[in-house]
């Protein structure tokens, strides 16, 4: 039976993650839905007897994973522009947070002040786990999105490294009975974790950087080291296992010459599927009666970190910034907690409970609590406060451009003059380097591999324009964010112009998308009509100047692209468009003089 309950737990934790991703919630309330039903109400899972000696090492281990996974990446030198405010937000905002909170557990719920302080720097975390699904369903302004993208992940190691100090000043006080006894055996605990943390991380990385590891055995290694550094650590030092393997990500994300995108793509895959696993064991361990037993006391603890705590820390971080007061408000009211809060609470409350302090089995409930009522009400209600406060994108109206070629750079420049979002993609360097001084985002890489995925900030954009001369890299893109942008949002230009019979069969794609702007135009035919003096022009269409109008003007050859609504909606062209350009709207077209176009002997493309 115990080998079912496993497959079980790995089956409704990966079926709970997909439910989410369909209906674009936080996995977290579907899987703590799933670990309470099993758990308490139901008594189907008893992770105690399933897991018995092994569970509390299991747990320690699983986080150690994790929090090495978030470690890496915190990689400072990469964050463009680091604002002020994310500097602000994860130093003052997180001992705003930590204070106000460790009071308020302390005052209303008579916690021993040790335990208090100790719930307060787990209350610091978020987490991009539960941030980045409600981002992509609130779509908030830029701004605010980079903000709360970067925080959650900079902040989750910071926070872990929080909390295991305070748990460490709060066991090293205890068993040496002084403060000072206290404070060496803390100062213990941050010189192994410090150093066994950097010394792990620089020789790992100087094995991968010098070649030593073959690159098969990269993620094997890497998860054995951060199993057997974490043990070694909690051997010299009882419980500073995690501060290393943290020190050792982030040492590791920060350490030049080293390539660590496979070994994040298997430690991504491996902390979702231990994500999945603790959350259900760990609901499945709440104690509904002690939950209940909290009463309204904890509530008006949700209260203070939700209405207080995060509006002052955000108050505070965005002082002298050149955020709104209405982006500050949105800020102030998303911050959900997620599994390194649960996973971490269960760990300490564990360990102190052993240790005689009554007050930390009530951890468990009370973060879940926390949790629970963060990731519900942000999430059900961060839409319509981003929407009233009008920092809400109406829809995700920008471009994902692939290719960063002269015909890409002409339509991308048209585009962000126009007031619209573009991000330009390409593994060309040359065409990215001219893309950037042209004055357009652009992004060196392949825009279809997973590096892409990771460090594509898609925020605002909605579209996907596949202009590269590279006919399979177009329809490959195309088909490798179907899944990101909705089918009709997707198109591609011709990279050879259409021919009917088996040939076109023969060469179609299923997913190449929507053919971009006409039936007849390829790629090379963009590209000499932008060569021979072709310019992309804005005409504003009048109830005197119709869209039948400005089609038949023959004092110029046109090629309608884009068309912008009254609302500054934005529509694209394609051969089966179904809009029709009407007073009001503005039409964006690649023009030439038929004059020029008749001399260079090009009658009609």
């Amino acid at each position: 039976m115990t080998s079912i309950t496993i497959a079980l737990i790995l089956v409704a934790g990966i079926l709970c993650q997909w439910l989410a991703w369909r209906v674009k919630l936080p996995a977290i309330i579907f899987l703590l839905s799933c670990g309470v039903l099993a758990g308490p109400v139901l008594g189907w899972l008893d992770p105690d007897l399933l897991m018995g000696e092994l569970l509390f090492p299991f747990v320690s281990l699983s986080v150690a994973v994790i929090l090495f996974e978030g470690s890496l990446t915190l990689k400072l030198r990469e964050i463009p522009g680091l604002e002020k405010v994310i500097r602000n937000m994860i130093t003052l905002g997180a001992l705003i947070t930590w204070a106000i909170t460790a009071t308020a557990t302390a005052l209303l719920l008579g916690f021993a002040w040790e335990i208090a302080c100790l719930f307060g720097a787990i209350m610091v975390v978020t987490g991009p786990t539960v941030v980045m699904p409600m981002l992509r369903t609130v779509r908030p302004r830029e701004s605010v999105a980079n903000i709360l993208q970067w925080e959650s992940i900079l902040i989750d190691p910071i926070g872990a490294i929080l909390a295991v100090l305070v748990y460490q000043f709060i066991v090293a006080g205890g068993a040496q009975g002084g403060v000072a006894a206290g404070a060496l055996v803390f100062g213990k605990i941050v010189l192994i974790g410090v150093g066994l943390g950097a010394g792990g991380g620089y020789l790992f990385g100087l094995l991968l950087r010098k070649y030593w590891v073959p690159q098969f055995l990269h993620n094997i290694i890497a998860l054995a080291l951060v199993c057997g550094v974490f043990a070694l650590s909690n051997l010299l030092e009882a419980e500073s296992g995690l501060l290393t393997v943290t020190v050792m990500g982030v040492w590791l994300a920060n350490m030049k010459g080293v390539d660590l995108d496979e070994i994040m793509d298997f430690k991504e895959s491996l902390s979702l599927l231990l994500i999945s696993v603790l959350f259900i064991l760990l609901a499945a361990r709440m104690d509904l009666s002690a939950f209940l037993a909290l009463g309204w006391p904890a509530l008006g603890v949700f209260l203070v970190i939700q209405f207080l705590a995060r509006p002052l820390s955000v108050q505070a971080s965005a002082l002298g910034s050149g955020l709104s007061m209405a982006e500050r408000h949105l800020l102030s009211w998303i911050a959900p907690r997620g599994i390194v809060a649960a996973a971490i609470t269960a760990v300490f409350a564990m360990k102190l409970g052993a240790l005689g302090y009554e007050d930390a089995p009530q951890l468990v409930p009370l973060t879940f609590m926390v949790i629970i009522g963060t990731v519900l009400l942000q999430s059900t209600t961060a839409r319509f406060i981003a929407s009233r406060l009008g920092v809400a994108e109406p829809e995700p109206r920008g471009f994902l451009i692939v290719g960063a070629n002269p015909v890409a750079q002409a339509v991308g420049l048209a585009l962000q003059e126009n007031g619209y979002r573009v991000l330009l993609a390409d593994q060309n360097w040359s065409a990215v380097r001219d893309a950037k001084l042209a004055g357009l985002p652009a992004y060196w890489g392949n825009p279809v591999s997973e590096h892409a995925e990771r460090n594509l900030n898609l925020v605002g954009i909605g579209h996907l324009l596949a202009l590269s001369a590279n006919v399979e890299l177009n329809a490959l893109a195309a088909q490798y964010y179907r899944l990101e942008f909705e089918p009709m949002r997707i198109f591609s230009v011709r990279n050879w112009p259409r021919k009917d019979g088996v040939a076109v069969e023969k060469s179609a794609f299923r997913y190449g998308g929507r053919v971009l702007f006409d039936d007849e135009v390829a790629y090379r035919d963009l590209k000499r009509m932008f060569r021979q003096g072709g310019e992309i022009r804005r005409t504003a269409l009048t109830r005197e100047f119709t869209f039948a109008d400005y089609l038949a003007d023959a004092s110029t050859h046109r090629l309608p692209l884009f068309a912008i609504d009254g609302d500054e909606g934005i529509h694209v062209f394609t051969p089966d468009a179904d809009f029709t350009p009407r007073e009001g709207w503005s039409i964006l077209a690649l023009t030439r003089e038929a004059d020029r176009a008749d001399s260079d002997g090009e009658e009609k493309t």
